[in-house]
């Protein structure tokens, strides 16, 4: 890994003394954005043009919209060309000692192994089920859980922050409600689970659900920069603190590693995003969505915002509960709220054009981010 070589190693040769300027995160975030993007534009072409050799297309649902039809065989499974710029970048810039980084990787990994699945189902057969959602669910949350568990019992999360929650505009040394442990693992598992389905859901329409996927990148990266770092301020009072203390959120040591995570992440979504925006050369398929929104559900817990997540990810929120609002009505009263659930076909029907859904959700997403980085001061 390069951040080894260059700092720990070269770094120690006078010469090269230069290279210790890789030791602050700040170069790392740039470094490992740039990485992954530049990554994604020397392969993605060629990856593509794979997928389509290999017959790796879209199958589009009967009951869809009838726009979707002209989209039948376009390239899919395009996640995993996210997925690995973000795992080569992760490799090259960040600290793999730090269990905050691995603990992301593997959650993303293993997420975007069920998508792999899924999608692989339905690619070879034909169809547009995959693995069944009990399967699916219970294997999200076996790997959730299991990282939640892992995260409480091991000496990754100060013990006094494991089990507290943050909530938005409250100062975190004031007001920080406390579950039990098992109640944490649990409402931590269903955080990373909801979210990874609820991305899920949102990537219905080209760049949709990327689109969010890097604003969400870039607010955490924020969140987990001022979580973590140790530099300190001068108080009114003539003391010191460390940032995030100044600004009334939790302070966790070693966090800031994640800002270079949230940072190829970035790098990687962008690169996508210039082959699947509209009209997309490729689909992310299940085992991008799945992955990105692990990632994004892992990165709230372990920087102390699950709550916070529900206006930073409020975009999916709404995809999700359009989903969940639409079935309840059709089940109790028989009757639908919306013309197709989630919530971009509903405005399909009604006769929007594609790009026009597309980057209206992403000006919400992005309203979303703003209302969540306005917290900070907030408090």
């Amino acid at each position: 890994m390069l951040y080894y070589l260059l700092y720990q190693v070269l770094a120690r040769v006078d010469a090269l003394s230069f290279l210790r300027v890789f030791r602050y995160p700040s170069m790392r975030i740039l470094a490992a954005a740039i990485t992954a993007l530049v990554l994604s534009f020397l392969i993605g072409p060629w990856f593509i043009e794979r997928l389509r050799s290999r017959q790796i297309g879209q199958q589009i649902r009967d009951d869809g919209p009838k726009t979707h039809k002209k989209k039948a065989g376009t390239p899919t499974m395009g996640g995993a060309l996210i997925l690995f710029c973000l795992v080569v970048s992760v490799l090259l810039w960040c600290d793999l000692s730090n269990r905050f980084v691995l603990l992301a990787l593997v959650v993303s990994v293993a997420f975007g192994a069920i998508g792999f699945a899924d999608d692989y189902n339905k690619v070879t057969k034909k169809n547009t089920k995959g693995v069944s959602g009990k399967t699916r669910l219970a294997l999200e949350f076996l790997i959730a859980g299991g990282a939640l568990a892992y995260l409480f019992l091991s000496d990754t999360m100060p013990p006094e922050l494991r089990t507290e929650l943050q909530l938005p505009f409250t100062n975190f040394y004031e007001v920080s409600p406390t579950l039990s442990a098992w109640m944490y693992i649990l409402f931590g598992a269903f955080v990373v689970v909801g979210t990874a389905n609820a991305v899920n859901l949102t990537d219905g329409l080209d760049g949709l659900a990327i689109g969010p996927t890097i604003i969400n990148a870039g607010t955490f990266l924020v969140f987990a920069y001022l979580a973590g770092v140790e530099t300190t301020i001068l108080t009114r009072s003539g003391g010191e603190q460390v940032l995030a203390e100044y600004l009334n959120i939790a302070h966790i040591p070693g966090v800031v590693e994640l800002a270079v995570f949230c940072a190829a992440l970035f790098g990687a979504g962008i690169g996508f995003l210039w082959y699947n925006t509209y009209p997309a050369s490729v689909f992310m398929g299940d085992v991008g969505s799945l992955s990105l929104g692990g990632a994004i559900g892992m990165l709230a817990v372990l920087t102390k915002n699950e709550l916070v997540l529900v206006l930073v990810g409020g975009l999916f929120l709404i995809e999700a509960l359009s989903v969940m609002i639409q079935v309840g009505s059709f089940k109790t009263r028989g009757k639908r709220v919306f013309k197709m659930a989630p919530i971009h076909h509903h405005f399909e029907l009604k006769g929007w054009e594609e790009p026009k859904i597309i980057v209206r959700f992403w000006l919400i997403s992005i309203l979303f981010a703003l209302l969540a980085l306005g917290t900070l001061k907030l408090r």
